[in-house]
């Protein structure tokens, strides 16, 4: 995990800039929030706040929000992008996802975002499950492997869906989620977001590291792959400057049931 610490802390100052941050899932939360007057809630694996300012964007002053990374450097690009947005309603904490300082049945709802392939699964749902209140709600947005090899980069950059081994598929998600049954996955929603770009910016993303998987290439390796990326990339598209893909991911809304 010390390599992946080192990337998060590297790519800390750009990270917004790399990475494409979607309106849908945030839109998709706001429907189960609607009848909640006040909503206290925490995002884990919050990175430098892409999500959070769309979150407090869409509910506005009715939520307080826990951000929690155990990325210092993650952390600090948070703080100063939230304030610059005039945004108060929150409280940092520099936590892992498997151990927090948040009380019990406290929060109304948990998110995470792009993040949870980064945790223990099993303590992460035991925090998740300990600070939920009653009938409070989970709401993981990740990418399954199999969506990822359908990605850009899983068809045409070399080893890149062999060496993503972190991210989960439905069937584990549901054999971890069988030892809480008190978590109840309520709701499952997919997403598919076409995109389009050009071969110079998506090479400039990969040499910037937007996704984590590629600290996961050493050095030479990495180098080599590119070349033979952007040789992909050459051949499939007639026009480079009109690369068109489709992005595909997925929400489950799990909530935490009354157990005696």
């Amino acid at each position: 995990m010390e390599h992946i610490q080192h990337h998060f802390s590297r790519v800390a100052p750009r990270y917004r800039q790399l990475r494409t941050t979607d309106s849908a899932p945030v839109l998709y939360i706001v429907q189960y929030l609607q009848h909640l007057p006040k909503i206290v809630a925490a995002d884990f694996g919050c990175g430098t706040g892409r999500y959070p300012l769309k979150l407090f964007q869409y509910l506005g002053n009715r939520l307080f929000l826990y951000c929690i990374d155990n990325n210092r450097e993650m952390l600090a690009q948070l703080q100063g992008y939230l304030k610059r947005h005039h945004i108060r309603n929150l409280k940092v904490l520099n936590h892992h996802a498997e151990d927090t300082s948040l009380q019990d049945n406290s929060l109304d709802c948990v998110f995470t975002f792009n993040a949870i392939h980064h945790f223990r699964s099993e303590k992460f749902f035991a925090q998740a499950s300990r600070i939920l209140k009653n009938n409070g709600l989970l709401f993981i947005y990740t990418r399954f492997r199999s969506q990822n090899a359908r990605t850009i980069w899983g068809r045409y950059f070399p080893e890149f869906s062999r060496k993503e081994t972190r991210l989960y598929e439905m069937p584990e998600i549901k054999r971890v989620l069988s030892g809480f049954p008190e978590l109840a996955i309520t709701d499952i929603k997919y997403f598919r977001f076409p995109r389009v770009a050009s071969l110079d910016w998506l090479l400039n993303q990969a040499r910037h590291h937007h996704y984590s998987t590629f600290s996961l290439y050493r050095e030479e390796e990495f180098r080599t792959a590119l070349k033979q990326f952007e040789k992909n990339l050459m051949t499939h598209f007639r026009d480079v400057n009109r690369i068109h893909w489709v992005d595909e991911n997925v929400m489950l809304v799990v909530r935490k049931l009354r157990w005696n």
